[in-house]
């Protein structure tokens, strides 16, 4: 339902304030990380303000360490990319929902390059302190007006330091509290008006008196605000004839009036009410002028930016964060000067010269200045006389003494490395690889250095799993189409499929909806391990380690397969394709549904052993031996149970007397003719019949 335009206005008034509150105190912050990203980033970066006004004529050069030690720890978290698994809240292992659940968000994850802004994220966190993305919703097929299918997408959020904003009033790290949140686009003054016809210049005159100035002469800034609603609604549980309870608010008996009546034609009876809390996020385009459009509510019940933090913690009750620059920048700089300096040293000559008078080069000045070119074997002077003109030899006033370094400077150098050493980790430990040492040391030095970046793939694990919790609730409002076919992908990468809603029989004969996430209610988890190799080397190494140790020919079997399984390397796609399908047979690894179809049709096309069909032939033969013998036991009874029924029928119609000279009889009878042990019943049944 559209909002009034005082509403509208209202809305636009309090975001205003609030978002000038917001950049007062965030805005030093920001650009210290907006500094710390441009000083690692960007040749020439590191001579910027003050100290490169007092180089000004002088040379300036760049050592870049701490572009090296960004670049690091950037690798090592793309070496080992982070993921959500969703899991079920009662702790259930084989929770095929949550499954889907995975293989859908790696899907998603796939098509719409999420590792983008995963990577951007990272890379401007670690460089500044601060990284965002967002999840958004679209169309399979934007051209197709028929088609209403959407897909959550991941996309990357460039330069968030300085256009991604939540509320103060937010304090967790992956803003779960947060009730607002902005973010900023910005736009020529030409582009604005053309697209949404709003001239900047017409904008109210208290909007100038912001500290956040949303129109420049050169720029126009928009942003997105999202807006978290809670509301509270009753739901009214009924009850149908079947004994299937259905749940409906308010809001859908607003909305459909038929609603209410055909569940009284239906005789469906009202169970019971419940007061709940539904959180909605509500999503503006707004400018220094006014809300430009509103885009209603966004799917899911969370705002879809994902923050990143480098490092975070909260001082005088202001959010603070870095990343692995602004410790270092100081050394740095210091680095810088000092070669600098060093460098104009040397730039001087080394070569002592000699100082003399204009009248001693007069007409060799061109043999002087071509001297250090041309490299002469002498240099001619002018010959001096004396007050009686007679030739006086006369040395040179003095000599030019070669350039020396200033011990300080040189001591102030090993201090300095040092320092960035302490700063930035010992990278040269890790990267220098001795051929007299174990690779398991090796591995100790490498994960003493990863512990020193830990922190990183810590909170990037972090926003990881909130990310995997919005993706979730958007999911539950979006993929809810019936027959719905989606593509999956696997923990391994592994392309599969799946149909949404698809009906199927329950056991107790009623009818159920297999892959249904709005039924999906999962606890996220992401985590993270050490960062010295891939998960797969790392899982390589520990499987050739158990090799060694097993005696069991079939557990060495598997160990080796799992091996050729997680090798990494070009074209060996198909190996590890055909060590996967050898684990399925073996029953090791759970197959992929297509993958079991493939299984079963091969079970099925191949030929049978004819010693397995000799086999089974006897099998069967002997069953229906077995069950012969079991029906003419049958038999047998049945008609043991006939006679003796028989017998208590005539000896009914017997006096006492008669009765027990007949039982008598029947008991000498049993005797002179006493039954093989082998068929009990027959006999007995001879005797009755006699009777």
């Amino acid at each position: 339902m559209a909002l009034s335009e005082d509403k509208l206005s209202k809305i636009h008034a309090d975001a205003r304030i609030e978002f000038n509150a917001i950049q007062s105190a965030q805005k030093d912050e920001r650009q210290q990380c907006l500094d710390d990203r441009r000083f690692y980033s960007i040749a020439g970066a590191q001579w910027e303000g003050k100290l490169g006004e007092q180089f000004e004529n002088k040379p300036k050069f760049e050592v870049n360490k701490i572009h090296l030690a960004v670049i690091r720890i950037i690798n090592e978290y793309r070496n080992n990319r982070i993921t959500v698994d969703f899991i079920s809240k009662d702790g259930a292992k084989d929770d095929e929902l949550a499954d889907v659940c995975d293989g859908l968000y790696r899907a998603d994850e796939l098509d719409s390059s999420a590792d983008e802004a995963y990577d951007n994220a990272f890379e401007e966190g670690v460089g500044g302190g601060f990284g965002a993305w967002r999840l958004r919703a679209e169309y399979e097929d934007e051209d197709d007006d028929e088609n209403e299918q959407q897909r959550i997408r991941i996309e990357p959020i460039y330069d968030a330091d300085s256009c991604v904003f939540f509320d103060l009033g937010a304090k967790r790290q992956d803003k779960s509290d947060a009730k607002k949140c902005y973010v900023l686009s910005s736009m020529s003054v030409d582009a604005y008006i053309e697209e949404y016809d709003d001239d900047p210049t017409s904008w109210p005159k208290e909007v100038d008196s912001t500290e956040f100035d949303w129109s420049t002469p050169d720029v126009v800034y928009t942003a997105e605000l999202y807006c978290v609603e809670r509301n509270k609604e009753t739901v009214h549980i009924y009850k149908t004839l079947d004994g299937e309870e259905l749940r409906y608010t308010d809001s859908d008996f607003k909305n459909d009036d038929e609603l209410l009546p055909m569940l009284e034609a239906t005789a469906a009876k009202k169970l019971r009410e419940k007061k709940v809390t539904r959180q909605r996020v509500h999503k503006y385009i707004m400018s220094g002028g006014g809300i430009l459009e509103d885009c209603g509510y966004v799917a899911g019940k969370y705002i879809p930016i994902i923050p990143y933090y480098g490092k975070r913690w909260f001082v005088d009750n202001v959010e603070r964060c870095m990343g692995h620059v602004r410790l270092a920048k100081d050394v740095q700089r210091l680095k810088n000067m000092q070669l600098s300096k060093l460098g104009e040293i040397s730039g001087q000559s080394t070569i002592e010269k000699p100082i003399l008078s204009p009248e001693q080069i007069a007409g060799h000045e061109n043999m002087w200045a071509e001297d250090n070119i041309k490299d002469y074997p002498y240099l001619l002077i002018n010959p001096t006389t004396d007050a009686n003109d007679n030739p006086v030899a006369i040395a040179p006033t003095a000599y030019t003494k070669p350039p020396q370094i200033p011990p300080a400077l040189a001591a102030l150098l090993q201090i300095t490395e040092q320092d960035i050493s302490d700063l930035l980790g010992n990278q040269q430990a890790g990267e220098e690889i001795t051929s007299n040492i174990s690779s398991e040391t090796v591995e100790l030095i490498q994960t003493r250095l990863d512990m020193q970046t830990f922190i990183y793939m810590s909170n990037m694990a972090k926003a990881v799993k909130r990310s995997g919790e919005v993706w979730l609730e958007m999911a539950r409002d979006l993929l809810v189409e019936r027959n719905r076919k989606m593509k999956v992908v696997g923990k391994q990468g592994e392309i599969d499929n799946i149909i949404l809603g698809e009906p199927k029989l329950a056991d107790d004969g009623s009818t159920e909806y297999s892959n249904d996430l709005t039924k999906a209610r999962h606890d996220v988890t992401a985590s993270v391990g050490p960062s010295s190799s891939s998960k797969r080397s790392a899982t390589v190494r520990a499987l050739t380690g158990m090799m060694r140790i097993t005696t069991d020919p079939e557990t060495a079997q598997v160990l080796s397969s799992m091996v050729m399984m997680n090798m990494e390397g070009e074209g060996i796609e198909d190996v590890r394709d055909f060590f996967r399908q050898k684990l399925i047979k073996m029953g090791v690894v759970k197959p992929t549904k297509q993958e079991a179809a493939d299984l079963m049709e091969a079970l099925q096309n191949q030929p049978k052993d004819p010693n397995a069909e000799y086999l089974e032939a006897a099998a069967g033969a002997e069953e229906a031996r077995a069950a012969k013998a079991r029906a003419d036991s049958v038999l047998a009874l049945a008609k043991s149970e006939e006679t003796q029924a028989k017998t208590m029928e005539t000896l009914a119609g017997i006096d006492r007397d008669d009765q027990e000279a007949v039982l008598k009889l029947a008991e000498a009878l049993r005797d002179a003719v006493q039954p093989e042990p082998a068929q009990p019943v027959q006999q007995g049944e001879n005797v009755s019949e006699e009777l």
